[in-house]
């Protein structure tokens, strides 16, 4: 079993970006947690709204971290949990997006599962459900691959099911994990950051996905990932380049299996697109960035963004070498 949730200090980091009404909901839910949190950090990723300002007023007493330009929600998480391990000595870190809402045993949920679980768990993810209560396509999980009825049986009797990745939307972290494997890789920017990241701590390590913790996503559309998505496009296909060629995330026999994967759904993408110019364009130059561009170190992506840039300079430098993984 894991330590009590009591001697286990959380915090939340939510990453926001000029939705400040959908910042303000996701406070009011992480302010009325059943299980309280000991602290919340805010990463605002240079927003042109006033989501900097209603965070640091909100009564839940985030950290609000003001970061000098946009480095999209790869690079927000990776000086959020940068900053609740550096600064405010956490650990376990809960992730999620402006637009994440949990509910008010959301967090209660995953540390329940977490004491009941027969072992270290690297990562744990909640229930993620549109604003109609539907699963949201977008972060519905699968179990882990050859799984074995063993592994199955002990995440079943903690309430989970076991995984081999996880969303940001609601993603509790231990940052033994953390301090191992390191950060995310902050110039993926968006898409595929937290696959990549969930993928790398749970190839070896244990991830459970926990249907009593409840969020709510709260997307503009009900959808897929293989929804159009235009221009951004590109990030998909280089991001996804990235993971299958240079990242420790996966195994050879994974990356094969992920590569079919990406070809049928880039494929169905294409298909269902009203301006496929677009996503020609934008695949060709993900595939070119992809296949020829290795992503940046965090500290190169982050210079100048303020002073937790130091604080991920930090963290990376002693990655591997703390104590045996989660």
């Amino acid at each position: 079993m894991n330590e009590g949730t009591h001697a286990q200090r959380v915090v939340a980091v939510v990453v926001a970006y000029d939705r400040r009404d959908l910042l303000v909901e996701a406070l009011d839910a992480l302010a009325a947690q059943s299980r309280p949190l000991d602290a919340v950090v805010v990463v605002d990723n240079a927003s042109h709204d006033d989501s900097a300002v209603v965070a640091t007023e909100h009564p839940v007493s985030a950290t609000v971290v003001e970061l000098s330009r946009n480095t999209g929600g790869a690079g927000g998480f990776t000086v959020g949990i940068a900053h609740a391990v550096e600064a405010l000595d956490a650990d376990l870190v809960w992730l999620m997006d402006d637009d994440t809402i949990p509910t008010p045993t959301a967090l209660a949920e995953l540390l329940a599962t977490r004491d009941a679980y027969q072992g270290p768990v690297a990562v744990l993810g909640s229930r993620v459900v549109w604003h109609d209560g539907r699963d949201h396509p977008m972060n519905t999980p699968r179990r882990r691959p050859g799984a074995s009825a063993e592994q199955i049986a002990r995440a079943r009797e903690a309430g989970a099911l076991p995984v081999r990745s996880s969303s940001f939307v609601s993603m509790l972290v231990d940052v033994r994990a953390v301090r191992h494997h390191g950060l995310p890789v902050a110039d993926y920017f968006i898409w595929n950051d937290d696959f990549e990241y969930s993928a790398r701590l749970l190839r070896r390590g244990t991830g459970l996905h926990v249907p009593g913790s409840v969020v709510e996503h709260r997307t503009k559309k009900f959808g897929a990932t293989d929804a159009d998505p235009g221009d951004r496009f590109y990030f998909e296909v280089r991001n996804k380049l990235w993971m299958l060629l240079r990242s420790p995330s996966l195994s050879p026999e994974e990356r094969v299996l992920y590569l079919g994967a990406s070809l049928r759904r880039w494929l169905r993408t294409f298909q269902r697109s009203e301006n496929r110019a677009v996503l020609r364009s934008a695949g060709l130059r993900g595939l070119r960035d992809g296949l020829f561009r290795r992503p940046r170190s965090n500290a190169s992506v982050l210079a100048a963004t303020g002073p937790v840039a130091a604080e991920v300079a930090a963290l990376d430098a002693r990655r591997g070498r703390s104590e045996r993984p989660a």
